[in-house]
């Protein structure tokens, strides 16, 4: 989770947005938000999702490969 919540950190600082704006705009608290960037917590998918989309993100899975 803490990669994932790095680059939820990057792109938000790259587009000048500060915690508690990005949390308004993606309508969740600035608490799990706060939470997600430092690699804490476990948010719901819904919640994940809500934060990429507002900073222009989108989650994808990859299957790993059994060697």
């Amino acid at each position: 989770m803490s990669n994932i919540g790095q680059q939820i950190k990057e792109r938000r600082k790259s587009l000048k947005v500060t915690q508690r704006q990005l949390a308004e705009l993606s309508g969740i608290g600035i608490n799990t938000l706060t939470k997600i960037e430092r690699g804490e917590g476990n948010p719901r998918l819904n919640i994940l999702e809500q934060v990429l989309d507002t900073l222009g993100l989108e989650l994808t899975t990859v299957v790993k490969s059994i060697e």
